[in-house]
């Protein structure tokens, strides 16, 4: 896959089971070599996939299952931190707020804790996936964006926490991407507008445009870099 080899590598996409960027993610590695294992919170991952990864269904708050996953999975060289949620115009309510950063931020780093000795038995690689929601705030996202703006800085944390054990620990911030968790808010033509018209490069992201930054941040060629956060919005964060 662009030149990038993953063959043999263990690698885990958590919150890869409905089309967006942890499944993107997910078919990189795997056309790329890797053995790949996706979870995801329903029972089974999206018709497309289904077959063609092992599937795990984890429920990331839930940290007694978190750590039944990490007990089935003895080797791993790559862990993508992707499960989030989000719900626009909805995050004001006090018990929803404590949802979304319970599965974003907690179960980025329940996920992370877990797997901690199989990464540092490999010397391995861990990429949270954060948003370019973590650098400006959102009226209609303040749960999405504080808890991002939180894995941003736990990535940060970790990188230096990690490091001494070889693990690299570092992050993507993607803008406004066509998935099927954004699907909700593509619905308003006036906003899908308004983000054409403010990104630089005219056009909502891909999945796809996610792909090639992770795999590189995973590779040697980003040997040494860690504890950093790669912005893949189009420009939208700088405009």
């Amino acid at each position: 896959m662009n030149g990038f080899d993953y063959s043999g590598s263990q690698v885990l996409v958590v919150g890869a089971s409905r089309a967006g960027i942890g499944a993107a993610i997910a078919r990189a590695f795997q056309q790329a070599g890797a053995i790949v294992t996706i979870t995801g919170v329903e029972p089974e991952p999206a018709e497309e996939d289904r077959g063609r990864f092992t599937y795990c269904q984890l429920d990331v708050t839930d940290l007694a299952a978190v750590r039944d996953l990490s007990a089935k999975l003895p080797e791993l060289d790559i862990l993508i931190n992707g499960a989030a949620i989000t719900s626009r115009g909805e995050e004001m309510a006090p018990a929803f707020f404590e949802n979304v950063v319970n599965v974003n931020l907690h179960g980025t780093f329940r996920t992370a804790e877990a797997f901690y000795p199989q990464l540092k038995a490999a010397k391995g690689i861990l990429i949270n996936i954060a948003s370019m929601y973590a650098q400006f705030g959102s009226p209609r996202n303040p749960a999405y964006g504080a808890s991002k703006a939180a894995v941003v800085q736990l990535t940060k944390s970790l990188a230096i926490a990690w490091a001494a054990d070889g693990i690299r620990v570092n992050a993507v911030a993607p803008g406004f991407i066509v998935t099927q968790q954004s699907a909700r808010s593509r619905t308003d033509p006036t906003h899908v507008a308004a983000v054409n018209l403010r990104t630089p490069m005219g056009r909502w992201g891909q999945p796809e445009d996610v792909v090639g930054p992770v795999l590189f941040l995973c590779s040697p060629l980003a040997g040494f870099m860690t504890g950093t956060c790669l912005a893949i919005d189009g420009g939208y964060s700088i405009a």
